[in-house]
């Protein structure tokens, strides 16, 4: 015979002040665990929302980044004529060289000074990228040292306001727009003109190169084209695939949030066992009394099981509800893979608080697996004689 549910969920009121003890434990390391992970999700998501995909994005053999490619002026003006690439109305090939540059300049807040992803880019190049869009202002001329900047970095960064220069070695830049790239990796660039940029910072050769294929068919034969030309020491890959292969900034994330959760874990389990340990020795007598009724010890010992359950389920959800606020809040971190800022958001999936839930009655049932054990085992006589 089944010990009443309702039984268990009376004693979770009863005994409030146990009962918010453990739930806020259980809430804290369930918040820690969700905005942890959901870092991690936000930045993986900025990398898999980057690119078009008809594009085709080529850079050196061995790179693992656009930052540490580089393609050569003589490579690149063989790329235009491969039959694979797409045309504009006027017949331009749909292929741009892009020069990246990492730059380090001070923090709006002024605490210290981090590095940032400068993108050269061809008017091509923009049309590319039809994901990035001009929020402020006007474009960059190219030859006058105009750049264009991410307006997520412009709330991180010194002298991003529209109108200001900031100075990068020897040469001066002017911000004359703000750009947004729809929660994608470009939200952490600036742009300039990709000659312009090659001639101030003494690049011999450009990054990478994207162009558009007529067909996904053309796509994979351009690929395979790049691959195979013994001229052409590249490789190409889709530029969709290519982003959503750089996540390696998330796994040490994910890394770090699993270790607190499983550090913090302990303690909270602790916690759910205290309070069930001290629930049991509160209820002696009414265990000896349901010995008494008739019900069994297994029963028993799932009644507190469920009762350790219950108690995590709403630690969990509490952690979950604290960290709701914080989806879709910007922040930065360091890129591991190009070693600038990179800007993402908090994402709390649905599959995260599933994950924070999950975690939670893990946490409930192995606290409370030891003092049910206990609670199972009292003997009839001595658990009904007690004070």
């Amino acid at each position: 015979m089944a010990v009443p549910i309702k039984y268990n969920v009376r004693n979770v009121f009863v005994r409030w002040r146990a009962t918010i003890a453990t739930v806020l434990g259980v809430a804290l390391v369930v918040a820690v665990y969700v905005l942890v992970q959901s870092m991690a999700a936000g930045l993986e998501k900025s990398s898999q929302n980057t690119g078009d995909p008809r594009n085709v994005l080529i850079a050196r053999q061995g790179s693992t980044a656009e930052s540490s490619s580089q393609v050569t002026r003589e490579q690149f003006r063989l790329l235009p004529y491969l039959p694979q690439i797409a045309r504009d109305e006027t017949g331009r090939p749909l292929i741009s060289a892009d020069v990246l540059v990492l730059i380090t300049l001070p923090r709006r807040d002024g605490e210290g000074e981090a590095n940032v992803l400068l993108r050269g880019i061809s008017p091509v190049g923009m049309e590319l990228r039809p994901q990035v869009t001009l929020v402020s202002n006007r474009w960059f001329t190219p030859g006058k040292r105009e750049v264009v900047v991410s307006r997520r970095l412009a709330r991180r960064f010194a002298n991003f306001e529209v109108g200001d220069r900031f100075k990068t070695g020897a040469h001066e830049l002017k911000v004359v727009g703000w750009m947004e790239g729809a929660n994608s990796a470009f939200d952490s660039e600036i742009w300039m003109d990709a000659d312009e940029a090659r001639s101030i910072f003494q690049r011999d050769h450009y990054s990478s190169v994207l162009a558009r294929a007529k067909s996904a068919t053309d796509a994979k034969a351009l690929i395979k084209r790049i691959e195979s030309d013994k001229r052409l020491p590249l490789r190409a890959d889709m530029e969709v695939k290519y982003y959503a292969s750089q996540t390696m900034t998330a796994a040490p994330i994910r890394i770090l949030g699993n270790f607190l959760a499983t550090a913090m874990s302990i303690g909270a389990v602790f916690a759910a066992m205290n309070t069930m340990y001290a629930s049991v020795g509160a209820r002696t007598r009414e265990i000896g009394t349901l010995r008494v009724l008739g019900y069994r010890r297994g029963s028993i010992m799932a009644s507190f099981l469920i009762e350790g359950a219950f108690l995590a389920l709403l630690g969990g959800a509490a952690g979950c509800a604290l960290a709701l606020p914080l989806h879709g809040y910007s922040t930065a971190t360091m890129s591991f893979d190009s070693f600038s800022e990179t800007v993402f958001q908090f994402r709390i999936t649905p599959f995260l608080i599933a994950e924070g839930l999950g975690f939670s009655l893990i946490v409930g049932v192995v606290g409370s697996l030891l003092p049910a054990l206990r609670a199972s085992r009292l003997p009839m006589i001595s658990a009904l004689k007690a004070v």
